[in-house]
């Protein structure tokens, strides 16, 4: 979460610092349509989104988190961008929920959410969560269970608004959000949820100041979101999550500068991508889906 004066700054700093990636060389020649489609989202109801998701069980509808100082409950958002509900989750607070993520998890054939509790401005938290919890297929389902994943890294506290899930291994990955790089680390399956677990240190990422990240269903593609960009880099095959994103060459993305853009997220067929922001000062916010070409 950044205050709204703060991002004129950051992208000053970006812009001048020479922080646009390069196009790699590598395989996987793919585009996004350089204009979005635009929902427009109605001012008041979700102000504040940090975490974005494409459900797998809802057809057309998106998840959305939002930070610190809001209940701990995920908006169903249409993709026309209306507003189908609210699902609280007993028994979780939202301390700083920074994204989301929604994939494969415990049991086979079963969809779950992923809620990264990882926002730290001061880096004074000693653990930080992920919440887990099988994607339900309805709003009135009742959330009968919520796993929690406590962490803490390994070199101590952190800021990070970036989580990602591998589809194809579910291990988890945290993206920091620092300047002139962020810091990747590592949380493999399967994650305890009865102890503290240690998230390791992998390298760093080219970019700077992520606040959010998406893997493509297919675990093909990455993308990481900043406040003034969106980068993707391919996955080849066998390849590690680090072993793609600690590449120095990620490809630039078709991006529109959004008011204060904190979430972003593939679609569940790998066609294109969402992103959506806090309103900050704006009068009101758009979701947006980027068609793949």
């Amino acid at each position: 979460m950044m205050h709204p004066h703060s991002i004129l700054l950051v992208m000053l700093l970006l812009v001048a610092g020479g922080c646009t990636p390069t196009d790699p060389t590598g395989p996987v020649p793919i585009t996004f349509a350089s204009v979005p489609l635009r929902a427009s989202v109605e001012p008041g109801l979700i102000d504040e989104a940090s975490g974005l998701a494409d459900s797998r069980t809802m057809d057309g509808h998106l998840w959305v988190e939002e930070d610190s100082g809001n209940p701990a409950q995920l908006n169903l958002l249409t993709a026309a961008g209306k507003l189908a509900g609210r699902l609280s989750l007993p028994g979780v607070a939202n301390r700083d929920w920074e994204d989301i993520a929604v994939g494969p998890g415990p049991q086979a054939g079963l969809s779950y959410l992923y809620l990264a509790d990882i926002g730290d401005n001061g880096k004074q938290n000693d653990q930080n969560y992920i919440y887990r919890l099988v994607e339900p297929k309805t709003l009135s389902d009742p959330i009968t269970a919520i796993d929690r994943i406590a962490f803490r890294y390994a070199d101590g506290p952190r800021d990070a608004e970036a989580i990602l899930l591998d589809p194809l291994t579910r291990d988890l990955w945290i993206v920091t959000k620092e300047s002139p790089a962020g810091r990747l680390y590592h949380l493999p399956y399967p994650q305890s949820t009865s102890t503290v677990s240690t998230a390791t240190f992998k390298g760093e990422v080219p970019l700077s100041l992520v606040t959010s990240g998406s893997i493509s269903p297919d675990g093909q593609q990455i993308l990481l979101k900043t406040y003034v960009s969106v980068s993707r880099w391919p996955r080849a095959k066998d390849e590690t999550i680090n072993g793609a994103l600690l590449k120095d060459n990620p490809a630039p993305v078709p991006y529109q500068i959004e008011p204060q853009g904190e979430a972003i997220a593939f679609d569940k067929a790998g066609n294109g991508f969402f992103t959506l922001s806090e309103r900050a000062s704006a009068s009101s916010v758009t979701l947006n889906y980027y068609k793949r070409q």
